[in-house]
């Protein structure tokens, strides 16, 4: 291991805790583990700044406001957005999806309209359209992809159309690990004067998001996801966009004025952030981005490839594992998706766990790709960059005994 990599590593105490000893963790696109700057950030936050942000006019609160709102910059300028206002804080990237759907999409979609998502959606990009579908009687568009590689194929493009009202697609898939053109699908989606909506948890942990570059009329990530605290995600959207939606919930600091009988709303972005706001949260979310911006995403994304290069190729060489999606492991993302012949993946988990390996099993929350597929469950190992290749040799070693423990005898 290099000295930089084990200085990297020396940042996350839960590699250091003796309950953790000898573990690998490979679960990232799950949850991803915290630096100490994050988890003190965040400590920091409660010992000498804890307040109700926004309201209070002493100076303990401005103080927290202070806190809360410096980490709305932070995170404005960690995805290019065009000012702060764009950015709101919401629970994760299922929040903000949700909250798409009920403040746009129920205002714009009409019976009729088309909606469209790409078949490797998570759950949480399918669910909120499948409402919006039958409230409105609109329907919901698939975009299938290339079952060898993960592609869409430019064919599938078409069925966005002057029917469209929003494209909803993910930026990077959690099950293969393709990173979709969300660029040029913003493209199609505006020529044809749709929205387009983009789930980015995958992505702003492995490379620079750009949303002005991308022309994201829509974009979302969770903190956990690269960092940053449960609990704190990230909705961006165009100002103009946000000026014209009603608030998704109600109560507390986003509203203006209220009489018995009317209520009039907070400006961008408050009116979106009812009730006390995760003030620690965010602050963490600040740290996340910080120390993601000091370790650089040229290193990150040179090192993760690396080893899902290294792990890749290897479970390839390994008989009866199959892996899931595009044959060029730098199309991954990190995420090694794969089966074992005879073996359930959940046996799967089981038995990697006891030898101190964290990988996911199951449909990972997109059950309608896995029925495209006709894999109703796999194995998942994602990688981050604090994994290292010694780590990659011994999964390697372990995964090819899992089926002689489960008592299949080799040829």
């Amino acid at each position: 291991m290099s000295s930089v990599l084990q200085d990297i590593r020396n940042d996350f105490p839960i590699f250091s805790a003796k309950e953790n000893e000898g573990l690998i963790y490979f679960d990232n696109a799950a949850t991803s583990q915290r630096p100490k700057c994050v988890i003190d950030a965040v400590s920091d936050f409660y010992k000498k700044n804890n307040a109700n942000p926004l309201r209070g006019l002493y100076g303990l609160s401005m103080r927290a406001t202070e806190d809360y709102e410096s980490s709305r910059e932070t995170v404005s300028k960690f995805v290019n957005a065009k000012e702060s206002s764009e950015i709101i804080f919401t629970r994760n990237a299922s929040e903000s999806l949700n909250l798409i759907a009920y403040a746009y999409a129920m205002e714009n979609v009409n019976e009729g309209d088309e909606i469209a998502v790409s078949i490797m959606e998570h759950h949480s990009n399918i669910l909120p359209w499948q409402m919006v579908s039958r409230a409105k009687k609109a329907k919901l568009v698939w975009l299938e992809c290339d079952k060898e590689t993960g592609v869409i194929p430019d064919s599938e493009y078409q069925k966005i159309n002057e029917k469209t009202k929003i494209v909803s697609i993910a930026h990077v898939s959690n099950v293969l690990g393709i990173t979709n053109p969300v660029k040029e699908i913003a493209r199609i989606a505006h020529k044809n004067n749709a929205v387009i909506v983009i789930d980015g948890a995958q992505a702003v942990p492995h490379f620079k998001v750009d949303v002005q570059d991308i022309d994201a009329d829509f974009y979302v990530f969770s903190g956990h996801k690269f960092l940053a605290p449960t609990g704190i995600g990230c909705l961006y959207a165009k100002r103009a966009i946000l000026d014209s939606m009603s608030p998704f919930l109600r109560g507390g600091e986003m509203i203006e004025y209220v009489t018995r009988d009317t209520a009039t709303y907070a400006e961008v972005p408050h009116k979106f952030e009812a009730g006390t706001v995760n003030a620690g949260g965010a602050v963490g979310m600040k740290a996340a981005c910080n120390y993601l911006e000091k370790i650089g995403f040229d290193f990150i994304e040179k090192h993760v490839d690396s080893l899902t290069g290294l792990l890749l190729e290897g479970i390839k060489k390994i008989p009866h594992i199959k892996t899931i999606g595009h044959p060029d492991y730098s199309k991954h993302c990190g995420i090694v998706t794969f089966t074992i012949d005879g073996v359930h993946p959940h046996d799967i988990a089981s038995i990697l766990d006891t030898e101190k390996i964290a990988v996911r099993a199951g449909h990972h929350c997109a059950q309608p790709l896995g029925a495209y597929l006709n894999l109703p469950a796999t194995a998942r190992a994602s990688l981050y960059f604090y994994n290292t290749e010694e780590e990659v040799n011994l999964f390697l070693e372990k995964v090819a005994k899992v089926r002689s423990w489960m008592g299949f005898k080799e040829d």
